[in-house]
């Protein structure tokens, strides 16, 4: 059996919500529901994942009004997920345990839980309890450790990480959704005030608050809908137990082993994709992941989003939405919204032109994967 996008919802992206976690939850799975010409009582599966904060998916379901389903499943993480939730999800429906499933993701990241506040003494437990000694504790410290190692071997330079954040602004621009839309330029980034060095502020997410959600139905129920089914082709995930401290080369990711994993089991390559939605928690991580997945040879990224290659009209475009460096960071799930806009060709004018295929890649450094998706039935 395949199985296939067929609607997507999503709130607001802001700076402070002033609704719960739930609310804004029932809120993009309604949308998405509604999207797919469907109704509450065709759905039978609901998951989310979640760190930081979040909603429970027995309570998202009963707040939708179905008292029951068939299957329910709320996983502990972060963006290293959201691939694996798309892919979860399709097996699940596969394996005949439910015929659609709800996959949604709901924080206030902006005005809620941030990384970097604390309320009452500071506790770090387990294996981290040996890292914050040495300063890393939170992501901004882990990766730009990490971009420096890449910076020293491939000899990158801050202009190469604000290419991306650049070209991305960029896409963001024309994105009425998108948190961070003013243009910026290459003076405009190296004035941005330091975070964790080589990291400026305008290499980082953008944190926000808001909720997206994606329903995934099998090939029973596609016919029943009413919105183009963006079919999962392919999935691959990645998942070391080493952490960060021990990983052994900072200058790759997860995505050495995902990307390779993924075209061979899917029999395409690079060059098949139209869409690319590179997950950018950092610049660094879409640096390292466009390298892992075959895009580009390593050091050569700052030069393939300064000569467009990245952009309309080059090689593949990436992050049309401005990713979660300009569009805001729902851990992710909104790359796989924008590429179901694009597949489906519904994206306005930040349409790809004949956008066929996408990647959709999830996570960063030890953690993550990928997902491929088509608008031609697999």
């Amino acid at each position: 059996m395949s199985t296939a996008i067929v609607g997507i919802g999503r709130t607001v992206y802001s700076k402070s919500s002033g609704r719960t976690t739930l609310a804004m939850a029932i809120d993009a799975c309604r949308q998405a529901i509604a999207d797919a010409g469907l109704s509450i009582g065709d759905v039978d599966g609901i998951c989310t994942y979640m760190a930081m904060d979040s909603a429970q998916p027995i309570d998202v379901a009963w707040g939708l009004g179905r008292d029951e389903m068939s299957w329910a499943n709320g996983m502990y993480g972060g963006g290293n997920l959201v691939a694996d939730q798309i892919a979860t999800a399709s097996a699940v429906i596969e394996a005949g345990l439910c015929k659609t499933v709800l996959v949604y993701r709901s924080l206030n990241g902006r005005s809620g839980y941030r990384f970097g506040t604390v309320e009452g003494p500071m506790q770090v437990e387990g294996r981290n309890q040996y890292d914050v000694a040495s300063g890393y504790l939170v992501p901004p410290q882990w990766f730009a450790m990490w971009a420096r190692r890449h910076m020293e071997v491939y000899g990158d330079t801050a202009e190469d990480l604000g290419y991306i954040a650049i070209t991305q602004r960029a896409h963001a621009a024309p994105n009425e959704h998108a948190y961070r839309r003013a243009p910026m330029t290459m003076d405009d980034y190296l004035a941005g005030r330091w975070i964790a060095e080589p990291f400026r502020v305008y290499d980082c997410t953008s944190e926000v608050d808001g909720a997206v959600a994606i329903l995934v139905a099998g090939e029973d129920v596609v016919a029943d809908t009413n919105t183009s089914p963006v079919w999962l082709v392919g999935s691959s995930n990645s998942q070391s137990g080493s952490g960060f401290s021990t990983w052994d080369d900072p200058t790759q990711m997860y995505s050495r082993s995902a990307g390779p994993r993924l075209w061979k089991t899917t029999g395409l390559s690079p060059s098949d994709m139209d869409v690319a939605c590179m997950y950018d928690c950092f610049t660094y991580t879409v640096m390292a992941t466009m390298e892992g997945f075959g895009f580009c040879e390593p050091g050569q990224v700052g030069e393939f989003f300064a000569k467009g290659h990245a952009s309309y009209g080059g090689d593949v475009v990436v992050n049309p939405h401005g990713g979660l460096l300009s569009e805001g960071y729902i851990h992710g799930l909104n790359h796989h919204y924008e590429a179901a806009l694009q597949l489906r060709g519904t994206a306005g004018v930040r349409q790809v032109a004949d956008a066929r295929l996408a990647l959709v890649t999830a996570g960063a450094g030890p953690f993550g994967g990928a997902n491929i998706y088509s608008n031609e039935h697999p």
